[in-house]
């Protein structure tokens, strides 16, 4: 254990860019930070972080090291994880990487049924873009992560993947909610909220609109979903976003999500993920197994 305790050290500080900041995170001195890492510098032959006049900064060899580092403590997390699940103590800790799309509905529905037969587990998110997501993977910061429509990664193994149409989202009241079908020339009446091109959605909107003449002229281009649902709310207009990022119908303003029945319009995959050399802590595969479920119900 006390190896491990070094790795977080080196960890730390590669994480922060200053063996002060990071001493200050692990409630050390920073002598003690900076003597273990010369310690691990001499046994190892090389440097790990060029100093510099202010912080400091990983070297290729660093770089290394912590890829090696943080794989160490992932397994360790895992092992101790199944330790305690022999002696039938239920605690452990799930962290998830996700798309902000899977923050109103999905990840707190699922997390607060997994509670209720297993409450000492408990959950830490990151909400983040889709190529953070996968970042956040490889670095060993998060467990599993959700992303719409992600590129082919040979370090990410899918664990599953769930076809989603693309829906518009409206106020209860809005005009289109009284069509029986929905598409994409029938939102352009009203004052549009795109996603901008970090999201998968829009990458499903710009390849259909690349084959027709329509044209979509936004009045607001996010990258937040929260923003661009409040904003169609008030304005009497259309967003877009795939079906199970629907927020509960009480928030906000009871949106309705309309799938758009525009032919040649792809649907695109809800991938749940995770880095490819690794093995899951017992409390996430078992979180795993329940949000599949999930997600098959969706």
């Amino acid at each position: 254990m006390q190896n491990i305790r070094f790795l977080r050290y080196v960890d730390a500080v590669a994480r922060s860019g200053s063996i002060r900041k990071a001493a200050e995170q692990l409630n050390v001195v920073s002598s003690a930070v900076n003597r273990r890492i010369l310690d691990i510098e001499a046994e190892i032959g090389t440097d790990l972080f060029e100093r510099r006049a202010r912080g400091v900064r990983l070297t290729a060899a660093g770089e290394l090291f912590v890829a090696y580092a943080r794989k160490q403590m992932a397994e360790l997390e895992r092992t101790l994880s199944e330790i305690e699940d022999l002696q039938s103590v239920r605690r452990g800790e799930v962290r998830i990487a996700a798309i902000e799309g899977m923050a109103a509905e999905l990840l707190p529905r699922a997390i607060c049924a997994f509670q209720k037969t297993h409450p000492k587990i408990r959950f830490t998110t990151f909400i983040c873009g889709r190529e953070e997501v996968y970042r956040y993977l490889k670095e060993f910061r998060a467990d599993i992560g959700l992303v719409f429509n992600p590129a082919p990664d040979p370090e990410i193994r899918t664990l599953m993947d769930v076809e989603q149409r693309l829906c518009a989202f409206v106020s209860p009241d809005h005009p289109l909610t009284r069509l029986d079908k929905v598409r994409l020339s029938d939102c352009v009446a009203y004052p549009l909220a795109l996603p901008d091109r970090s999201l998968g959605g829009r990458a499903l909107l710009d390849e259909f609109l690349a084959r027709r003449s329509l044209r979509l002229e936004p009045a607001l281009e996010s990258d937040s979903f929260e923003l661009m649902r409040n904003f169609a709310v008030k304005s009497g207009g259309v967003c877009f976003q795939i079906q199970i990022g629907m927020p509960p119908s009480h928030l906000p303003g009871g949106m309705r999500a309309l799938p758009l029945a525009d032919r040649g319009l792809s649907r695109g995959r809800l991938v749940l993920g995770m880095e490819h050399s690794r093995a899951l802590p017992v409390a996430t595969a078992r979180f795993v197994e329940h949000l599949k479920n999930e997600l098959a119900d969706a």
